[in-house]
């Protein structure tokens, strides 16, 4: 017991203070020493199945998303995840950046190779996800704007409330503007545009935002970052 709590601790340091109960026996602690951690009064507190916080540690934001972040590969440290493993996308992805306002009553993640989810409150996308589509936010890989909003397209969510996800993001300087119609492009005809029209839905979507950038957004969305003066404005 006196190597198992500096084991809980050394795992949990970078991963929030979380811990997930296949980490410890993978690290040697028996299943007899991971029961006295996790009775109550003692070290690790139970956030989800398989998964402890360390007893008085910070409650991390979004520890939910977090904890069922962990679920999908309880055996790999967080530092050793890859994107195929899981990324925080859809509602998920924009909740972490704070886009929008559609609620994230759900965990959504994106993963390489289908599996199933334990929970009901777990949403799992089966989809290749490019070295450009995700970054990390708030520690947590996740899907970038861009490939968030076209996944929310694809997933037939109100066009208005992803317009605001683009809105925020360009505004708050997480995406920029030229980023948008490729993405967006795969889904020009279900919306009624013309094939690979992504320029199309992407004016479409600023037009339902109502921004009053949208203008300037576009001039940028139709030339590279290079071709542009300091202020934004293309050259």
């Amino acid at each position: 017991m006196i190597l198992a709590r500096p084991i809980a601790r050394e795992l949990a340091q970078d991963q929030w203070g979380l811990v997930t109960r296949r980490q410890l026996t993978d690290a040697g602690v028996g299943p007899k020493a991971v029961e006295r951690l996790t009775d109550p009064g003692g070290t690790l507190e139970r956030v989800a199945w398989g998964v402890y916080q360390l007893a008085g540690a910070p409650v991390p934001d979004h520890r939910e998303l977090r904890a069922a972040w962990l679920q999908l590969a309880p055996d790999v440290p967080a530092w050793e995840r890859v994107p195929a493993q899981g990324v925080a996308s859809h509602r998920s992805a924009a909740d972490l950046y704070g886009l929008g306002n559609l609620s994230a009553d759900q965990h959504e993640f994106t993963v390489a190779v289908r599996r199933q989810a334990r929970r009901a409150d777990v949403r799992i996308h089966v989809r290749p996800v490019g070295d450009d589509e995700w970054t990390y936010v708030r520690g947590l890989p996740a899907t970038r704007p861009s490939r968030t909003a076209a996944d929310l397209i694809r997933a037939d969510e109100d066009p208005e409330a992803v317009a605001q996800i683009i809105t925020d993001a360009i505004g708050r300087g997480y995406g920029d503007p030229a980023e948008f119609p490729g993405p967006l492009a795969s889904y020009a005809t279900s919306l009624g545009f013309r094939r690979n029209e992504g320029m199309s839905v992407f004016r479409w979507l600023l037009d339902l935002a109502g921004d009053p950038a949208r203008s300037l957004w576009l001039d940028q969305a139709r030339e590279p970052r290079t071709a542009r003066r300091a202020d934004g404005r293309p050259r």
